[in-house]
């Protein structure tokens, strides 16, 4: 498995260290590490005044200062690493390296707020998401799940990204440790509430019978499931399902992953590349925005 960790010697990041770190012992034997610190540039007047070299240097330095205690504690869990440094703005140069390279995953931590008034995740995150469609799991916490075994929620919408996630899982399963605990997540709607905009405000829609409701959620339920499972047969992984019972998806998801205290949550999205349009689909972006869990976004079809 090949891992890109943009790193900035904050907290978060400091705690995505340390949750790669945990995972020596399961990560494929040979894993690649390339650990990032991106540095601002500074403007042509300071480098006029203090002189190409003397600016270099003190990037260089400043770099040295987060990437040198990053290697040595991948050193220390006995993962090899390699460092790199670069000048730029660090979302857009993140983003610029990630899609130019062959990493299997984009590993950082996000102080970003969990409420739609400002961004979900810090600025360099949300740049990233942008620019490209790499697997990038995010750490929200400065406390890193520490469990060997971690319990992984897959959010499942019937589309191929969510199938997408479920792959990734698959292929990348000691990612999670040796026996982790897998739940494939979906939200069928309440038929026996639904509402409607009306002139008022919302307005009730005549529901279902209580039977003809729960065949329907099952129905729909079983074939979001289907393909999942068939992606799952022989993976050797332990998997349950939850059916969650909504008209609000996102936040039911959010709901679920903190309630039963995932240690991640894998959502497919579609959302669009570009800082104009959403970053995430609405279902993602919700679920962002109401929990604390790592999320681990998988862009790709």
């Amino acid at each position: 498995m090949r891992i890109l960790m943009p790193i900035d010697g904050s907290p978060h990041s400091k705690a995505a260290l340390a949750f790669i770190a945990s995972r020596s012992g399961s990560i494929d034997a040979q894993p690649e590490v390339e650990l990032l610190n991106v540095q601002y540039p500074v403007s042509a007047r300071v480098v006029r005044g203090a002189g190409k070299e003397l600016v270099r240097q003190h990037h260089a330095m400043e770099s040295d200062k987060v990437l040198k205690p990053a290697l040595a504690l991948m050193k220390r869990a006995g993962l090899q690493a390699e460092a790199r440094a670069s000048v730029g703005l660090p979302g857009a140069e993140v983003g610029r390296i990630a899609s130019d390279g062959t990493a299997d995953l984009i590993v950082m931590g996000s102080h970003g707020h969990t409420g739609f008034k400002s961004l979900l995740f810090g600025s360099v995150t949300q740049a990233v998401l942008a620019s490209c469609d790499k697997p990038l799991l995010v750490l929200r916490s400065d406390a890193p799940p520490k469990g060997e075994s971690l319990k992984v929620g897959i959010a499942l919408d019937g589309s191929r990204y969510g199938l997408a996630a479920v792959r990734f899982v698959v292929k990348h399963r000691a990612l999670f440790g040796a026996v982790p605990a897998v739940t494939l997540v979906h939200v069928v709607p309440d038929l026996l509430n639904l509402v409607s905009p009306g002139f008022f405000g919302e307005e009730r829609v005549p529901g279902f019978r209580t039977e003809q409701a729960a065949e329907m959620q099952r129905a729909a339920f079983e074939r979001v499931m289907a393909p999942a499972r068939k992606l799952l047969r022989g993976s050797g992984l332990m998997v349950t399902e939850a059916q969650l019972v909504s008209n609000h998806v996102g936040e039911a998801i959010a709901t679920h992953a903190t309630k039963n205290k995932l240690d991640l949550l894998a959502i497919g999205s579609h959302g669009e590349g570009a800082l104009r349009s959403a970053v995430l689909g609405s279902v993602a972006t919700r679920v962002a925005a109401r929990c604390r869990n790592a999320l681990l976004f998988i862009r790709q079809k």
